[in-house]
């Protein structure tokens, strides 16, 4: 959480976006399920992205954050590789979590928040013309901010 936030106050989220969708019917019958949107700099700002380095993961073994409803996790490729891209997770995803069945390692994801208000607007968005797991147009983000 830490790393988020020091992104929050550098304004690196400003004119960010979401930019991916995951829903069950747009999935491979025979891959693992998962449900989210996903957002950062990564379509805004790709060279502030790539010069970000990798964070320690942190598994939910270790924290107990569970990808449940709603828990905002960060987006990554190999533990230790996570940075500015995150999601947002629309109903429970268990196959994030430590030993599931989403990532071939089995470390999960990192989970460190939780929408506390405003899931109307997750859902809203996670429901957003896509094409191809991408939004159509891509939604953005004016600014993330600490309240």
């Amino acid at each position: 959480m830490a790393a988020f936030l020091s992104y929050i106050d550098s304004g690196y989220y400003t004119n960010a976006s979401f930019y991916r969708v995951l829903r069950d019917d747009d999935q491979p019958s025979n891959a693992p399920k998962s449900e989210l949107i996903q957002g950062g700099i990564w379509k805004t700002n790709y060279k502030l992205s790539a010069k970000i380095p990798g964070i320690p993961h942190e598994p939910t073994n270790q924290t107990k954050i569970l990808h449940t409803d709603g828990t905002i996790s960060l987006a990554r490729q190999e533990p230790g590789t996570a940075n500015t891209e995150f999601f947002i997770c629309v109903g429970d995803q268990p196959g994030f979590n430590y030993g599931g069945a989403n990532n071939a390692d089995g470390q999960g994801y990192a989970a460190f928040g939780k929408v506390v208000k405003g899931m109307n607007v997750v859902r809203s968005i996670y429901n957003a013309p896509e094409d191809d797991g991408s939004f159509d147009p891509v939604i953005y983000i004016n600014k993330i901010k600490r309240l």
